[in-house]
Formats: structure tokens, sequence, C-alpha cells
């Protein structure tokens, strides 16, 4: 008859044992836990706002390609739609239209900036912004930006560009 050897089940007892107090034990909360529910617990603003213009309702306005340009839609979401500008194959700029309604940083309008504007576009407020940006406001809602892509794309292009849009069509979006 086999005799019970203790030593080769001792082991696996013990190890049984450490598991079952280990894994019933529970664990203290971590440092991170407490912000976790903060942060689920507050009323966070959508991304985009239920108003937002559809972005594929922007596309029409955008400027005809031609002399040497090419444009090609990259973007299209609710509340903005982007489109590349390219000549002989390389990035010159990029053309973009987004609903102000769904761009509300810290409760100010993005509209707001344009309050300051004390240039004019077709009839627009208009801001440089930085060195690559032009920008125009639209019916106190729409904003129209082209920003260069390539050293080459001037400033004067991206005021030409940006009067390329339908302008009036946008301003009679609902």
């Amino acid at each position: 008859m086999a005799r019970f050897n203790w030593r080769n089940a001792f082991a696996p007892l013990v190890l049984s044992v450490l598991l079952l107090i280990t894994g019933c034990e529970s664990k203290p909360p971590s440092q991170f836990d407490q912000a976790q529910q903060e942060s689920t617990k507050k009323a966070t603003q959508p991304a985009v706002a239920k108003n937002a213009t559809q972005g594929s309702s922007f596309n029409k306005f955008f400027p005809k390609p031609g002399d040497g340009y090419e444009r090609v839609f990259t973007q299209e979401k609710k509340g903005f739609a982007e489109a590349k500008l390219k000549k002989d194959g390389k990035d010159m700029a990029m053309l973009a239209i987004s609903d102000a309604a769904s761009d509300v940083t810290a409760g100010v309008s993005a509209t707001k900036k344009f309050d300051k504007s004390t240039s004019k576009i077709s009839g627009y407020p208009a801001l440089e912004i930085g060195k690559t940006q032009t920008a125009l406001l639209v019916s106190d809602r729409y904003q129209v930006k082209v920003l260069s892509r390539n050293p080459a794309f001037t400033q004067a292009e991206r005021r030409e560009w940006i009067q390329k849009f339908d302008l009036a069509g946008l301003s009679r979006l609902k």
C-alpha cells in the first residue's frame, strides 16, 4: 500500500489557502478612483451641438478647383467640413467651414474672437490667426478658414481663396 506523502500535498494546500485569503481581501481605493467618479458624474456638454449643421451641407459652398489647383475633401462631420487645396501634387492649403454653434470652449462662443475684428473680407469680419490662417465669420455662426500648408501659399492667396467660397449662399444656410 502506498503511503500518503504530506510533503507533496503541503505546497498545493498552502498555495490554495493563500489564494483564497488574498483573493477575498478588498483592495484599498486607488488614487484615481475619486477623480474617475467625479468626472463621470459631471454633466458634460456634448462635443457637437444638437443644432449644428451637417458637414455635408457645407460642401457646395467650397471654392471650385481651377488654375492648376485640385480640391480634395478630407473630413466631413456634423458641424464641420474640410478640404485640401493641392497644386502639382503638393498640399498648399486647408479649406474649412465650421458651425460655431458646436464650438464653445469654457462657455465662450468661437464667434467672440471676431468682435475685435477690424478687417473685413467680402463684408464679413475677418481675422489673421498667426502667420498661417485667415478666417472670417458668416452670419455670426459659420467660421470659414483658409490655412497655409506650404510656405509658398501667402496671406494674399489665403484672402483670395477665402473670397472664392460661396459666402452669400452660406449666409442663407439655416
